[in-house]
């Protein structure tokens, strides 16, 4: 469906050129914007470095492990399926606390291992678990108390004061993530009312 979305809007910029007699406005923006996204590209291949080498540092510190303490009582709640000790448990964790560091690039193979780790406690699997649903609910949502990334491109952009945006990011972030863990909880007491039918 975006994808139908992506072609609709391009094909019409193109017809609205055309039609006005300026579809060298089309190949100008096209250029220019390529050109815009591999410099923004380039430019925060060095943040993430540094980001990502933080998070390893943390890592090796012990500061994941002692944010992982910290997540575990709310991840026990969200995921009383899953045994604290199995190694979905340990990635679902990862996957969160590199979201909540902003890291987001970071956060894709743990949520890919959690996945692969959530697959295997699924006893029905041609279907998503509970568990499988709340962690994408969590994972799209997540609180970010540190949008690294996000900082990142506005600095490569040249904003005045790329770091504004953390309290609004915040804000936002926690709304979405309390929002979508309340549908995910709503939304299995009814599947499991129906499937009990």
């Amino acid at each position: 469906m975006v994808n139908v979305v992506w072609l609709a809007l391009l094909v019409s910029g193109i017809v609205v050129a055309g039609l006005n007699g300026e579809i060298e406005v089309v190949t100008k923006a096209a250029m220019d914007s390529a050109q815009a996204g591999v410099n923004i590209a380039i430019e925060i291949i060095g943040l993430m470095a540094l980001w990502l080498g933080l998070m390893r540092i943390a890592q090796e510190a012990g500061m994941i492990n002692l944010l992982a303490k910290i997540v575990r009582p709310i991840t026990r709640f969200l995921f009383p399926t899953v045994p604290q000790d199995h190694p979905a448990m340990g990635a679902i964790i990862m996957n969160i606390s590199a979201n909540i560091l902003g890291l987001g690039n970071a956060a894709t193979p743990f949520g890919l291992k959690a996945m692969q780790e959530l697959q295997k406690l699924n006893e029905n699997p041609d279907e998503a678990s509970e568990a499988m649903c709340t962690f994408l609910a969590l994972n799209t949502s997540c609180i970010t108390l540190i949008p690294a990334t996000i900082i990142g491109i506005r600095v490569a952009a040249g904003s005045s004061n790329p770091t504004e945006i953390v309290g609004p990011t915040i804000f936002a972030t926690t709304t979405g993530t309390i929002v979508a863990i309340t549908a995910d909880k709503i939304l299995q007491k009814r599947y499991r009312k129906r499937s009990r039918r």
